[in-house]
Protein backbone atom coordinates (compact mmCIF):
# COMPACT_ATOMS: atom_id res chain seq x y z
CA UNK A 1 0.00 0.00 0.00
CA UNK A 2 1.46 3.34 -1.17
CA UNK A 3 -0.07 6.56 -1.70
CA UNK A 4 0.79 7.42 -5.25
CA UNK A 5 0.95 10.88 -6.87
CA UNK A 6 -2.09 9.87 -8.80
CA UNK A 7 -3.71 9.13 -5.28
CA UNK A 8 -2.45 11.88 -3.59
CA UNK A 9 -3.70 14.52 -6.33
CA UNK A 10 -6.73 12.85 -6.75
CA UNK A 11 -7.84 12.93 -2.96
CA UNK A 12 -6.78 16.71 -2.69
CA UNK A 13 -9.03 17.34 -5.88
CA UNK A 14 -12.10 15.91 -4.99
CA UNK A 15 -11.20 17.38 -1.21
CA UNK A 16 -11.27 20.48 -2.94
CA UNK A 17 -14.43 20.04 -4.71
CA UNK A 18 -16.02 18.57 -1.47
CA UNK A 19 -15.58 22.37 0.33
CA UNK A 20 -18.01 23.98 -2.28
CA UNK A 21 -20.11 21.05 -1.87
CA UNK A 22 -23.65 22.51 -0.30
CA UNK A 23 -25.29 19.45 0.98
CA UNK A 24 -28.93 18.95 -1.14
CA UNK A 25 -27.46 21.80 -3.67
CA UNK A 26 -26.77 21.51 -7.17
CA UNK A 27 -22.91 21.40 -6.74
CA UNK A 28 -20.89 24.12 -8.64
CA UNK A 29 -19.27 22.61 -12.09
CA UNK A 30 -15.43 23.59 -11.85
CA UNK A 31 -13.09 23.73 -14.57
CA UNK A 32 -9.69 21.56 -14.18
CA UNK A 33 -7.75 24.36 -14.45
CA UNK A 34 -9.08 26.42 -11.88
CA UNK A 35 -8.78 22.73 -9.77
CA UNK A 36 -5.02 22.55 -11.11
CA UNK A 37 -4.29 25.87 -10.29
CA UNK A 38 -6.14 25.96 -7.00
CA UNK A 39 -4.17 22.54 -6.11
CA UNK A 40 -0.90 22.84 -7.36
CA UNK A 41 -1.51 19.78 -9.93
CA UNK A 42 -0.60 19.55 -13.24
CA UNK A 43 -4.05 20.19 -15.25
CA UNK A 44 -2.88 16.54 -18.47
CA UNK A 45 -2.23 14.62 -14.79
CA UNK A 46 -5.18 16.01 -13.17
CA UNK A 47 -7.78 15.21 -16.36
CA UNK A 48 -6.83 11.68 -16.51
CA UNK A 49 -7.47 11.23 -12.64
CA UNK A 50 -10.55 13.17 -12.81
CA UNK A 51 -12.03 10.82 -15.49
CA UNK A 52 -10.91 8.02 -13.74
CA UNK A 53 -13.27 9.28 -10.68
CA UNK A 54 -15.81 10.44 -13.28
CA UNK A 55 -15.89 6.57 -14.30
CA UNK A 56 -16.28 4.83 -11.05
CA UNK A 57 -19.25 7.08 -10.75
CA UNK A 58 -17.53 9.62 -8.22
CA UNK A 59 -17.67 12.98 -10.48
CA UNK A 60 -20.23 13.89 -13.20
CA UNK A 61 -18.98 16.46 -15.84
CA UNK A 62 -20.51 18.87 -18.31
CA UNK A 63 -19.03 19.43 -21.34
CA UNK A 64 -18.44 22.90 -22.94
CA UNK A 65 -18.56 26.52 -22.20
CA UNK A 66 -18.73 26.45 -18.65
CA UNK A 67 -18.09 23.03 -18.37
CA UNK A 68 -15.82 21.04 -15.99
CA UNK A 69 -16.48 18.39 -13.14
CA UNK A 70 -19.08 18.55 -9.96
CA UNK A 71 -19.48 15.60 -7.15
CA UNK A 72 -21.64 13.05 -8.00
CA UNK A 73 -22.56 12.14 -4.71
CA UNK A 74 -23.06 14.43 -0.70
CA UNK A 75 -19.38 14.46 0.06
CA UNK A 76 -20.59 12.52 3.08
CA UNK A 77 -21.07 9.68 0.92
CA UNK A 78 -17.77 9.68 -0.64
CA UNK A 79 -15.05 7.76 1.62
CA UNK A 80 -11.13 8.61 0.96
CA UNK A 81 -10.95 4.57 1.51
CA UNK A 82 -13.35 4.62 -2.15
CA UNK A 83 -10.99 7.26 -3.44
CA UNK A 84 -8.03 5.50 -2.42
CA UNK A 85 -9.02 2.59 -3.89
CA UNK A 86 -10.17 3.50 -7.24
CA UNK A 87 -7.12 5.45 -8.20
CA UNK A 88 -4.16 3.14 -6.21
CA UNK A 89 -5.79 -0.16 -6.05
CA UNK A 90 -5.74 -2.36 -2.84
CA UNK A 91 -4.70 -1.03 0.83
CA UNK A 92 -2.99 -4.05 1.85
CA UNK A 93 0.49 -3.71 2.14
CA UNK A 94 0.96 -7.21 1.07
CA UNK A 95 -1.24 -8.49 -1.47
CA UNK A 96 -1.57 -12.13 0.85
CA UNK A 97 -4.07 -9.69 2.94
CA UNK A 98 -5.88 -7.84 0.98
CA UNK A 99 -9.97 -8.82 0.98
CA UNK A 100 -10.20 -7.44 -2.79
CA UNK A 101 -6.97 -8.57 -4.54
CA UNK A 102 -5.55 -11.45 -2.23
CA UNK A 103 -2.71 -13.16 -3.69
CA UNK A 104 -1.25 -16.41 -1.58
CA UNK A 105 2.34 -15.26 -0.77
CA UNK A 106 5.17 -17.93 -1.10
CA UNK A 107 6.02 -18.12 2.82
CA UNK A 108 5.59 -22.00 4.49
CA UNK A 109 2.45 -21.49 5.84
CA UNK A 110 0.36 -18.84 5.07
CA UNK A 111 -1.89 -19.54 8.23
CA UNK A 112 0.73 -18.99 10.87
CA UNK A 113 2.66 -16.32 9.50
CA UNK A 114 3.45 -13.66 11.80
CA UNK A 115 4.18 -11.27 8.90
CA UNK A 116 1.34 -11.78 7.43
CA UNK A 117 -0.28 -10.94 10.69
CA UNK A 118 0.87 -8.13 11.44
CA UNK A 119 0.30 -6.91 7.95
CA UNK A 120 -3.34 -8.21 8.20
CA UNK A 121 -3.09 -5.54 11.61
CA UNK A 122 -2.00 -2.86 8.88
CA UNK A 123 -3.79 -3.15 6.38
CA UNK A 124 -7.39 -3.44 8.65
CA UNK A 125 -5.98 0.00 10.73
CA UNK A 126 -5.36 2.03 7.83
CA UNK A 127 -8.59 0.86 5.87
CA UNK A 128 -10.71 1.51 9.17
CA UNK A 129 -9.40 4.91 8.73
CA UNK A 130 -9.79 5.71 4.97
CA UNK A 131 -13.32 4.05 4.54
CA UNK A 132 -14.52 6.03 7.77
CA UNK A 133 -13.21 8.95 6.47
CA UNK A 134 -15.66 10.93 4.20
CA UNK A 135 -14.61 13.67 2.45
CA UNK A 136 -17.28 15.94 4.78
CA UNK A 137 -15.24 14.60 7.72
CA UNK A 138 -11.90 15.91 5.83
CA UNK A 139 -13.76 19.63 4.80
CA UNK A 140 -15.07 19.94 8.56
CA UNK A 141 -11.77 19.06 10.22
CA UNK A 142 -9.46 21.62 7.52
CA UNK A 143 -12.08 24.53 8.13
CA UNK A 144 -11.54 23.60 12.48
CA UNK A 145 -7.72 23.54 12.02
CA UNK A 146 -7.92 26.99 9.98
CA UNK A 147 -10.37 28.57 12.87
CA UNK A 148 -7.65 27.25 15.22
CA UNK A 149 -4.65 28.88 13.72
CA UNK A 150 -6.64 32.00 13.19
CA UNK A 151 -6.80 31.42 9.27
CA UNK A 152 -10.35 31.11 8.71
Amino acid sequence: MRLSKRGEYGLRAMISLAKITKSGIQPPIVQIKDISESEKIPAKFLEQILLTLKNAGMLHSKMGVGGGYYLARDPQEISLGQIFRVLDGPVAPVMCVSKMAYEACDCPDEETCGLRMVMGDVRNAIANILDNTSLADVTRREAAQRLLLGKA
